[in-house]
């Protein structure tokens, strides 16, 4: 009997988690949803066309061992673990932000994304085979006002490195993809609520566009196929551009079109 690929979807309810949970149903996966169950209704199930949802908090280690297992129960073990629960940051400077906020950012994005990759990635490594996909940013390789999120998502580029060597020999590989700014249904509200301007967000971007979560989930779904078997421990920028631009308003800023 044929054998689906099993993945995992942590923050699949929503944003790049929705867009991964559609991308890899549509490639004939068995996909698993991780989320809050405020999160989800009988029509995100509909729309996603997940296997099935579990409410699970990130945060809660013996919910998500609990959970880890309850799946692999259920539906057999996991081959694809992507990380996509997180909460992004208000812009607000330091002596403004905080600290119950940036110890939720903290805590989300790093500790939560930390203990999935400890409890799925043991389960692959133990049976050597396996693949995991972070979600860091393009604050990874840049200083932003984001004083939490951008510190926050360095250190899940660096943890996907040190998963990558720690589990490499046991058949498991770890990458991560940097987004650019994404329009998500929270960076909207973002937008909506006046913390953003999608005007200042594109332009440095050399293709002068917003990422779509689509768009980011058709690289993580790359990484996470035969195709990128030889390919681990790499941050992978999924950002329009806007790492090669961003500087260049210095020389006068990018040219127009040629056409």
């Amino acid at each position: 009997m044929e054998t689906k690929t099993l993945t995992v979807v942590t923050g699949g309810a929503s944003g790049i988690g929705a867009a991964c949970v559609r991308h890899h149903v549509g490639r004939g996966d068995t996909v698993i949803v991780l989320d809050l169950a405020s999160a989800w209704s009988d029509q995100k199930a509909s729309s996603l066309g997940a296997k099935a949802f579990y409410d699970c908090d990130v945060l809660d280690d013996q919910r998500v061992r609990d959970v880890a297992d309850l799946i692999e129960a259920e539906h057999g073990p996991v081959d694809n673990l992507i990380t996509c629960a997180g909460i992004l940051q208000r812009k607000l400077p330091p002596e403004e932000l905080p600290m119950d906020h940036w110890d939720a950012v903290t805590n989300i994005d790093l500790r939560g994304t930390y203990l999935s990759c400890a409890v799925y990635g043991s389960k692959m490594a133990a049976r050597g085979h396996g693949a995991i996909v972070n979600i860091a940013s393009i604050t990874s390789f840049r200083s932003s006002p984001l004083h939490a999120y951008g510190p926050v998502k360095a250190a899940v580029a660096a943890l996907t490195m040190s998963l990558a060597a720690e589990w490499g020999r046991s058949g498991v590989r770890v990458n991560a993809v940097a987004p650019g700014f994404t329009l998500t249904e929270g960076m909207q509200a973002a937008i909506d609520r006046g913390d953003r301007d999608p005007a200042e967000m594109s332009r440095p971007a050399a293709m002068n566009k917003l990422v779509m979560p689509d768009e980011v989930a058709d690289g993580i779904g790359f990484l996470l196929s035969d195709a990128a078997r030889a390919i681990t421990g790499i941050i992978m920028p999924i950002d329009a551009g806007w790492l090669c631009g961003s500087h260049w308003d210095a020389w006068g800023g990018m040219k127009g079109p040629r056409t």
